[in-house]
């Protein structure tokens, strides 16, 4: 029996090294037969790498790499060519296909949880590309459960130990997306082929980007929100709203999207007589954006909806921020 093969199920069973090599002539213990079985003998998995007990559902493909302070769970699946590195732990039921490439043999940690299918080609959890790095430093990627993340997406860690990168959960994440180092995506997004996010752009729930979006760093998105096809975003996007432009403007709500997520008809009109005052306001009665802000609150205090736009609004004026996306036609100032 070749030495990388007794590596191989020392790091599938748990079983130091040097009972495997004193086993040789006296049989396997139970059960280990079936379940080396499950890594492809060009595959390394080094011997410090922890498997879960169920090893006989992982399946480890021909040439995969596994590192030393790897953690798998239960029943995932590695495909050919894949490779696994650094302090990385992988949740149980995900899959990584062809080419695959997770964590980074770097100071800090790469944690995913489960059921997340990582795409052809897909590289999440290196090092940034941001100037402000510095070598040595731990740096943190931490993604959630149930996410689909496309071929040759990119996922950076965060630029400094003090920072994490953050997607969380049923997020699908189609081909040749990036999200890059110290962002924060929330929850049920949908980023279409080729978005691409800067460092630190914040992305909440239920988003929609169409292809080719591009977004600004330190960009805010609020919830339920549509980015058209080929949008610039270098602002902050409102909830609810849809832009789009290659200097994307706020063109409207996002009736759709919001329909789909069962959001009620009164719903729908207390926005729309919203959405209406703050970004289309008669001509015959002049006022300041922020006092039609105030004058909404006012009318509308009740509906909740109304009040988590404004506030997402008001949010995008704080200092740090940068504004909301111009509305067309109308001043947001």
């Amino acid at each position: 029996m070749a030495f990388r093969t007794l590596r191989l199920l020392t790091a599938s069973n748990g079983v130091p090294f040097r009972s495997l090599q004193r086993g040789i002539h006296g049989g396997f213990p139970d059960g280990m037969r079936e379940e080396a079985s499950s890594i492809h003998p060009t595959a390394v998995v080094h011997p410090d790498a922890v498997l879960e007990k169920n090893v006989q559902h992982v399946s480890i493909g021909p040439f995969c790499t596994v590192g030393s302070a790897v953690k798998i769970g239960n029943s995932c699946q590695l495909h050919a060519g894949s490779h696994i590195m650094g302090d990385t732990e992988l949740g149980d039921n995900c899959i990584l296909q062809s080419g695959a490439i997770v964590g980074a043999d770097l100071p800090g940690q790469t944690v995913i949880g489960s059921n997340n299918l990582i795409g052809y080609h897909a590289v999440i959890g290196v090092k940034c590309q941001d100037l402000k790095y510095k070598a040595g430093d731990d740096c943190f990627l931490s993604i959630g459960d149930n996410n689909e993340i496309r071929e040759y997406t990119s996922i950076h860690r965060s630029s400094k130990s003090t920072d994490t990168t953050v997607v969380g959960s049923n997020n699908l994440i189609m081909g040749s997306c990036h999200i890059a180092h110290d962002c924060k995506v929330g929850d049920n997004n949908i980023f279409a082929n080729n978005t691409l996010l800067a460092g630190h752009v914040v992305v909440e729930d239920c988003t929609h980007t169409a292809g080719a979006t591009v977004i600004h760093q330190f960009c805010h998105i609020g919830s339920h929100s549509f980015m058209g096809g080929g949008s610039v975003i270098s602002q902050d996007v409102p909830k609810y709203v849809m832009v789009s432009g290659e200097r994307a403007e706020i063109r409207g709500l996002n009736f759709e999207g919001l329909r789909r997520h069962g959001f009620s008809s009164a719903e729908f009109r207390s926005m729309r007589k919203a959405y209406q005052k703050i970004f289309m306001p008669s001509d015959t009665i002049p006022s300041s954006f922020m006092d039609r802000l105030c004058e909404v609150e006012q009318e509308l205090a009740e509906v909740a909806v109304v009040c988590s736009m404004i506030n997402s609004i008001r949010d995008s004026f704080q200092a740090g921020r940068r504004g909301i996306c111009k509305a067309r036609y109308v001043t947001c100032s």
